[in-house]
């Protein structure tokens, strides 16, 4: 009960943390005249058709500005992910007394979210504003305000909080094949005098199609709870070919920022520009692919997203032998369009076919590529008659639905009269069995040579000296081996066992068990004592065991051997007592040492 106590607070902690939120942050006070901002932020959702509050006692200036955030971390083997859409108001009060903030509203998943009231106590002009109003005080390490030359002296750090490279990506997981938006903005509070990538983000594992734009400081947003002056410097559509995770890695850029020197003189206050250079590097972006399901459809050639197919045939009527026609194949709508293979088209073997010629109309989209995919296989009737351009199929995978969609063709009739003209020689050449015999000059000569000029007569040479090359080789190994008595030992240690256990068997036939248990010690003592070079003097159970462990025998082997020779011992003693069948124990004895045979040594490191 405890277990299950635990694990049913572990599920609500789970789904408490994923639940959606919305929720408004505002200034308590603010002062008649003032600009101040209202951010409206959804946690953990994606939002659409937000709705904004009604108002009263302030103007609307600018907004709403949407800003979108995505985090994921993975911490002792468990991952989490998190999600932020913040839509940002400007607002001017009018009037002093109070200001009515509404409620606002956004949908989440087919449900309407919304923020609760509030109201702002607005301070008539000039009076002194807390340091909680929307225009704080200036302290040390307070966030610096954007576009505003008087607190961006030059003798204030630009940190990361005040410029930043980030790349968002519009989904954290798609399938293969479809489209990720990836926008790489450029967020600062100062003014950029120049911008230069030093090492561009890299995209391994994806196709990227890039939409042209020109970058340019013209957009401010608010991101976690500040606002910024935005420049989208890169943004493409990614198509990712592998399933699993997929990183886009982080870009290096020098910066150039304008800060200024602020003096005074009988003119008044004079700002002069000074240039910082800073380097700067953005995060990195991390997407979950997921495969295709499987299995895949024998007409599926890797289209993702939604489309639809229809033929045309130009002329659709009135086809003669001999003259030209287009069999059009138009694939159109929304996804990996570029992409997409031509399709096979089975066509008559009367006809003569030419290679397909494909022409590809896209428009790169907010977040996907759409457009048309137009195939056009010219062919020439050889034959008059009735024919039939049979029914196909086009499969796509719609990542919406999750599953394969698949789009009959339907088959084409098709009625070719006879024509003026003659087979084609292209059509002839494709349908002949044997190609004409070539007449004429054919460049033959007369040529003479010797025989030491052939390689075979140089090779009747080499081959003797190869052989004996070899059969010495072999030889020196020979040798070697047999220098090495403990390899010798070791390889002749089962031909030796064997042989005792031949004259074992030779006792059991007279059912001498004291001789039989005798001759079964000797060939176990033997054998383990050839195979692991162990001398007679050092033979003991553990010794064997430890030499067994050393040459890579299992665990259980090595148990079996030593219950074996327990066995034996066992039996050579106590003949009375001992029972058992000695032919079963032969036969045991005989596939403990086959097994241990069938072992590679395993290499020590001062071997290795």
């Amino acid at each position: 009960m405890k277990r299950i106590i635990n694990i049913a607070i572990l599920l609500l902690t789970v789904v408490v943390a994923r639940a959606a939120s919305f929720t408004v942050e505002a200034p308590r006070q603010v002062v008649e005249g003032n600009k101040f901002n209202v951010t409206f932020v959804l946690n953990n959702g994606e939002g659409s058709n937000f709705t904004p509050p009604e108002v009263s006692g302030a103007k609307l200036i600018y907004g709403p500005s949407v800003s979108h955030s995505y985090s994921s971390s993975w911490v002792n083997g468990k991952s989490s992910h998190s999600s932020s859409e913040e839509y940002t108001m400007i607002y001017k009060a009018t009037q002093s007394g109070k200001c009515s903030i509404g409620p606002a509203s956004v949908v989440v998943d087919g449900k309407r979210l919304t923020t609760r009231a509030l109201t702002i106590e607005v301070l008539p002009s000039g009076s002194s504003q807390p340091n909680h109003s929307s225009q704080p005080q200036r302290t040390p390490g307070a966030p610096t305000p954007y576009s505003d030359p008087m607190t961006q002296s030059a003798d204030k750090d630009v940190s990361g909080k005040d410029l930043f490279v980030r790349i968002e990506l519009s989904k954290p997981h798609v399938y293969e094949q479809q489209a990720v938006v990836c926008t790489i903005k450029l967020y600062t509070k100062y003014q950029v005098s120049q911008f230069l990538p030093t090492i561009q983000p890299s995209f391994d594992g994806f196709l990227i199609e890039e939409i042209p734009m020109q970058p340019s400081l013209n957009k401010v947003e608010t991101f976690n709870g500040q606002q910024y002056m935005v420049a989208i410097l890169k943004k493409c559509i990614l198509y990712p070919q592998q399933s699993g995770k997929l990183t886009i890695t982080s870009g290096n850029y020098d910066v150039s920022v304008v800060q200024f020197d602020t003096f005074r003189s009988i003119f008044g206050t004079i700002s002069k520009p000074v240039e910082k250079e800073l380097k700067v590097t953005s995060n990195k972006a991390t997407v979950n692919i997921l495969p295709l399901p499987e299995p895949k459809p024998a007409s599926f050639t890797g289209a993702v997203g939604k489309f639809n197919v229809t033929t045309d045939l130009r002329p659709d009527s009135g086809l003669k032998t001999y003259s030209a026609a287009t069999y059009r194949y138009i694939i159109s709508g929304t996804g990996n369009i570029k992409y997409i293979k031509a399709p096979e088209v089975k066509f008559p073997d009367q006809f003569d076919v030419y290679d397909p010629k494909t022409d590809t109309h896209v428009n790169d989209g907010a977040g996907d590529m759409s457009g048309k995919v137009v195939t056009d296989y010219t062919f020439i009737p050889q034959y008059a008659g009735d024919f039939e351009i049979p029914a196909g199929e086009f499969t796509y995978f719609d990542p919406e639905a999750g599953k394969y969609v698949t789009v009959t063709v339907p088959a084409r009739h098709l009625a070719v009269a006879k024509g003026e003209g003659q087979p084609s020689n292209h059509y002839r050449m494709k349908n002949m069995d044997i190609k004409p015999i070539k007449s004429g000059d054919l460049g033959l000569k007369k040529s003479h040579g010797f025989i030491v000029d052939n390689w075979t007569y140089w090779l009747w040479f080499l081959l003797p000296l190869l052989a004996l090359g070899t059969l010495l080789m072999y030889y020196r190994k020979q040798l070697k081996e047999r220098a090495d008595v403990r390899r010798m030992r070791s390889k002749r240690a089962s031909k030796v066992a064997q042989r005792r256990l031949k004259a074992a068997r030779g006792f059991a036939s007279r059912n001498d068990r004291s001789g039989f248990y005798a001759e079964m010690l000797n060939a176990l003592w033997g054998y383990m004592s050839d195979k692991l070079s162990i001398p007679v003097s050092e033979l003991s159970k553990d010794n064997i065991n430890a030499e067994l462990e050393k040459y890579g025998i299992d665990e259980q082997l090595r148990k079996e051997s030593m219950d074996l020779i327990d066995k034996c011992e066992f039996a050579q003693y106590a003949p009375e007592l001992a029972s058992g069948d000695m032919n079963s124990v032969l036969d045991e004895a005989a596939a403990v040492i086959d097994r241990l045979e069938s072992v590679k040594r395993k290499k020590t490191t001062a071997e290795s």
